[in-house]
């Protein structure tokens, strides 16, 4: 039997199941990515609303996540722990745990830079054997603005077909595995794929971008952080169907290796060839990041989407958002653009 089906059936349980569920005074919002990216997108989102759900990569095979996936078999935890950092509040308490569980040990023996909150989030899998409870578990504990899911239930390996990754061989292709070594290959990276090929969705992550107000996409690593989600096939189906709007937020700048030499519109080019049936309704941009406004525009026109162009970066000149600054493009965004509850 295809899986297309069952997928299908799935997504009509979830939506019947979320059906006649009466909506709350503000925006329901779900972000997706992974690492730093959605960190910025999750610091800014926890100003404008109190209910946020954070939907992370399972690809990460690099520094302590990777050790501990190879060692015990587990999801890697760094991109989860990084999510619940950023829901931690501005207060005494929420900055002391954020703290603590991005502490890394230095030693000489086998802790050397493990993260605290990364033995944290896996011994309290081990304990419950439930991802989601344990990671609601540790949200309680941080007294995190927000919850934070995995998008797979399974570990994940990232694979990218890479032409010109030997600068001796420019026109060949090769593939490269691994997302630590595709987030800094040579070369340029034509499309990646994930190993299980057709991973399952975790159906908690599901049923939030299905009852969603407002989907968040981006800002991130392109090719290793935000396009894996369009990779889990409930997922996708999840994001295709949902009556959620939909926000696709660009980086500051291109990434060395993985996009370097990307444009803006670049980056929705091939965002739109890994998953075809997605539209978009608005792109967030940094209008000084957007060198040609034109290109795209018609770019994002081909998603279905407007371009909304806001100053989000930092004001210090380093290509990094700034929290407030991006919580006001992402507050004006969703007053503008509609709404699907009757919040605010």
């Amino acid at each position: 039997m295809s899986s297309r089906p069952l997928r299908r059936q799935r997504l009509s349980r979830a939506t019947a199941a979320l059906s006649g569920r009466k909506r709350g005074a503000q925006p329901k919002v779900v972000a997706l990515g992974g690492g730093m990216g959605l960190s910025a997108s999750l610091t800014a989102l926890r100003r404008i609303t109190g209910d946020l759900t954070a939907v992370v990569t399972v690809a990460d095979d690099g520094g302590s996540s990777g050790r501990l996936r190879e060692e015990l078999g587990v999801l890697p935890p760094g991109d989860l722990r990084k999510a619940l950092a950023a829901l931690c509040g501005d207060d005494e308490w929420g900055q002391t745990w954020a703290q603590v569980i991005q502490h890394r040990f230095e030693s000489k023996g086998d802790l050397h830079e493990h993260a605290v909150g990364n033995l944290l989030i896996v011994a309290l899998w081990e304990q419950l054997g439930d991802h989601v409870q344990a990671l609601d578990l540790v949200g309680k504990l941080l007294g995190a603005h927000g919850r934070v899911l995995p998008m797979s239930a399974v570990p994940l390996e990232l694979q990218a077909l890479v032409r010109g990754h030997h600068a001796d061989r420019p026109e060949e292709m090769v593939t490269v595995r691994g997302q630590a070594t595709v987030a800094l290959t040579p070369g340029e990276v034509q499309s990646v794929h994930v190993v299980p090929a057709d991973p399952p969705a975790v159906p908690e992550a599901v049923a939030a971008v299905l009852d969603a107000d407002w989907v968040v996409l981006g800002p991130g690593s392109w090719f290793s952080s935000v396009i894996p989600h369009l990779l889990v096939p409930e997922l996708l189906d999840a994001l295709v169907s949902t009556k959620a709007r939909k926000v696709l937020s660009l980086n500051l700048a291109p990434q060395p290796g993985e996009t370097e030499g990307f444009s803006p519109q670049r980056h929705l080019e091939v965002l739109g060839r890994h998953a075809p049936k997605l539209a978009m309704d608005v792109v967030l941009a940094d209008e000084a990041a957007v060198p040609d406004r034109e290109s795209l525009a018609e770019a994002a026109k081909r998603l279905g989407a407007a371009v909304e162009l806001a100053p989000v970066a930092s004001p210090d000149g380093v290509p990094i958002h700034d929290p407030e600054l991006l919580a006001t493009a992402y507050d004006r965004i969703f007053r503008m653009h509609g709404r699907i509850g009757p919040w605010r």
